[in-house]
């Protein structure tokens, strides 16, 4: 039985579980090989990075590949959802209601083109910043006050390029300090399901 199996074949186990104490962060991203070093797809990026670090292995669920780990015996899913962006939101919403997550209790990861390269802003709230992901994301789920990590990736593209900017791949001056940020990435996952999020931002909100 693979793991997707057993995590539905003992919901009812998984229901007597405190919501406060399941958290589900998500990476936005792109699916398919050409997509897999692009700017755009930093939330993969960075939840393939922790998983990596701590053993996890992503499998292939409904609406995304979803990978499930404890921290501070919490129980933690990471979801990279298979809808393609502007369609973020129909995954996140059904792992929500899935297994009972609150809003409080979720992390978006995406990139932002207002931050300067590998620049931290992690927020309570606020708007779409004309980023579908996100923008899928508060349509569905009817509100703009969800927790979000937003990863800076600049916006250092000629006029009309925006689109070939961020689906464009890394330069190699980024590229020398990615691993880097990638670390401090993983670290703030790590905080938010620990710590809490304001104790989360108070510490990493611009490193």
């Amino acid at each position: 039985m693979s793991w997707i199996q057993k995590l539905f074949a003992s919901h009812k186990k998984q229901e007597q579980i405190n919501p406060m104490n399941k958290y589900l962060i998500i990476g936005l991203g792109n699916i398919g090989a050409e997509y897999v070093n692009t700017r755009h797809n930093i939330g993969f990026k960075i939840l393939d990075y922790f998983a990596k670090k701590n053993n996890l292995d992503f499998q292939s669920a409904k609406l995304g590949s979803v990978a499930q780990t404890k921290i501070k015996g919490k129980t933690v899913f990471l979801l990279k959802p298979n809808t393609y962006m502007n369609l973020s939101g129909k995954a996140v919403k059904y792992w929500m209601d899935q297994e009972k997550i609150a809003k409080e209790n979720i992390l978006v990861i995406t990139d932002d083109l207002n931050l300067a390269f590998g620049t931290i802003r992690i927020k309570t709230k606020g708007s779409d910043g004309g980023h579908n992901g996100l923008k899928n994301i508060q349509l569905l789920l009817n509100t703009t006050e969800y927790p979000r990590f937003r990863f800076g990736i600049s916006d250092a593209f000629k006029k009309g390029q925006q689109v070939n900017y961020v689906l464009g791949e890394w330069s190699d001056e980024e590229k020398k300090t990615l691993d880097e940020r990638l670390e401090l990435s993983a670290e703030i996952i790590q905080s938010f399901v620990a710590s809490g999020l304001s104790n989360t931002m108070n510490t990493y909100n611009g490193k």
